[in-house]
């Protein structure tokens, strides 16, 4: 694969764009200091993928709910109606993903690795510091594959319009508003989360951001934030974790939108996409399919295989499992308890040093963006995030 050597950021501008997570835990930088190098033939077999891929998810969702597979795939008991009520509504709008991919490099067939449907990070990343980085290096901004921030701005109207054709959106558009919300005490949450809320209002809506614990929830009311009544309201916290951890408001979010009086992106039905145990939904539904990998929810006999907790993050809990059994790699984490799906092993493309990198490729509506992660065999919290180049 081919990379080239760029000058970094200046970390007082990351800081002053609000880029405050700009430095791992052993005070290396999180960016790094290189692009890869694709074609663009590379460049659209990433964007036809992505949007392949999602036509063959909701084919899948849709076989979860007619056959009530809820429990297979790990969706808690108390969301299971929600789930059921976003996706039979057509006003419920997948906002954005990520698509997980290895591959897609130097003739290396693409595979799908996971489906970050829920609350997908990496946006700021994606969205502004690569192309920053195209900038900053006297590079032409344009060479990428990365109309993640437009793709955004586009969907939030798509919230109004429901349709791919945005251009009634402000004759349609009726003052309706969006809260933002995320927990407290992470600077990417907030970050990331604000720059959503800035393409919301790009798109023409009413939008303000507020920690979940300012704002206050009814089932009969709606959600609302210092005495404002907001239509939508976007939440960077995984919707398992609301369920198993906050029941209650589990409960009140189904009431409200059962009655009709808020919108939650993303909505409850992305925890299907989110849930790893899909993946062996679509290889039972599209066997040998050439994006796809085996996978299974029991170790698959004789082939070297990637057990994964069905609801993880960062890599947590991920281990290599050999042909023979035998656990090769393992990571620590808090998902240990989790139900895992066992995916059958797929080298990532690597540098001659290497490192693995693994395309994360944004969907909004569309495959809309492009970005690297590199790392080692089983990618983590520590892993870089790496821009490319379109040449």
């Amino acid at each position: 694969m081919r990379l080239t050597k760029v000058n970094a950021l200046d970390k007082n501008f990351l800081e002053q764009i609000g880029f405050s997570w700009h430095t791992d835990s052993d005070d290396t930088s999180y960016v790094a200091d290189e692009l890869v190098c694709v074609s663009q033939d590379e460049a659209e077999m990433y964007y036809q993928a992505a949007n392949e891929l999602y036509d063959m998810f909701v084919v899948a969702a849709q076989h979860i709910i007619d056959n009530n597979l809820f429990h297979e795939v790990g969706i808690p008991f108390n969301l299971v109606e929600l789930v059921k009520q976003s996706w039979e509504n057509d006003v419920h709008w997948h906002l954005y993903g990520r698509f997980d991919l290895a591959g897609g490099l130097d003739g290396k067939p693409i595979k799908l690795i996971e489906f970050n449907a829920d609350t997908p990070t990496a946006v700021f990343e994606t969205a502004i510091i690569q192309w920053a980085m195209l900038k900053y290096n006297k590079m032409d901004e344009s060479s990428q594959f990365n109309d993640l921030y437009l793709g955004l701005v586009e969907n939030f109207k798509r919230l109004v319009t429901l349709e791919e054709d945005t251009s009634k959106f402000d004759e349609l558009y009726d003052g309706w508003r969006i809260l933002f919300s995320t927990v407290a005490g992470s600077s990417e949450d907030d970050n990331t989360t604000k720059l959503l809320a800035t393409a919301a209002k790009e798109a023409g809506f009413e939008a303000e951001f507020a920690y979940v614990d300012e704002v206050s929830f009814d089932d009969n009311e709606g959600i609302f934030y210092n005495g404002q009544n907001y239509e939508f309201w976007f939440k960077l916290i995984a919707w398992e974790q609301i369920a198993v951890q906050e029941g209650e408001l589990a409960l009140i979010l189904k009431n409200i939108v059962n009655n009709q009086k808020a919108i939650i992106l993303n909505p409850a039905y992305t925890l299907l996409f989110q849930s790893k145990a899909i993946l062996k939904i679509l290889w039972d539904l599209y066997p040998n399919h050439p994006l796809l990998l085996r996978a299974d929810t029991k170790p698959l006999d004789g082939v070297k295989c990637v057990k994964k907790p069905i609801f993880g993050r960062e890599g947590a809990n991920v281990s290599i499992v050999e042909a023979n059994g035998t656990v090769s790699e393992k990571n620590d984490g808090v998902y240990d308890e989790n139900s895992a799906v066992y995916q059958e092993f797929y080298e990532f493309n690597q540098d001659d040093n290497g490192e693995k990198y693994q395309a994360g490729v944004f969907f909004a509506f569309e495959g809309c963006a492009l970005g690297y992660r590199k790392g080692g065999t089983i990618l983590n919290n520590m892993s870089k995030f790496v821009g490319h180049y379109i040449k």
